[in-house]
């Protein structure tokens, strides 16, 4: 019973030791992320989000990138991304609506982005979304900064 309560008890410390402040998002060849919400802890000074794809199909034809913004604002970043191009990871230059965002990356790929979140609204409402053309209508979700 002692050596349960042990491997419970270093459980529990490994689980409260892990990186709050780093998240890991997967997206795939059916225009999906695996997940609908992200969060983190309003400690976190960064955080550092990696995406990967999962599918197999190139950046050309069925490419993701991950994009934040706030929740108004998503639509209109999607459609300047359109005219940025492929070369800008269909983000236009400049484009001060977007707090981060990663490279489009195709099948197999990852890539990662640390970007600080402080400044942000805990209460605001937070939209991740991939911004390659047609993608983020579906390709969305919440990202929560937990008080």
């Amino acid at each position: 019973m002692a050596v349960g309560l042990i491997v419970m008890s270093l459980n529990a410390n490994a689980n409260t030791s892990e990186n709050k402040c780093e998240l890991i998002i997967t997206a795939n060849d059916a225009m999906q992320f695996d997940k609908k919400a992200l969060s983190v802890p309003s400690s976190c000074k960064e955080v550092t989000l990696n995406l990967k794809h999962s599918g197999n199909l190139p950046k050309t034809a069925m490419g993701h990138n991950w994009v934040l913004s706030t929740a108004d604002n998503v639509q209109a970043i999607a459609n300047d991304g359109m005219t940025a191009g492929a070369d800008n990871s269909f983000i236009k230059a400049g484009d001060e609506r977007v707090l981060a965002h990663t490279d489009v990356i195709g099948g197999g790929g990852s890539t990662s982005i640390t970007f600080s979140i402080e400044g942000l609204d805990s209460k605001a409402a937070y939209r991740f979304f991939c911004s390659f053309p047609g993608h983020w209508a579906i390709m969305q979700g919440s990202f929560v900064i937990e008080a």
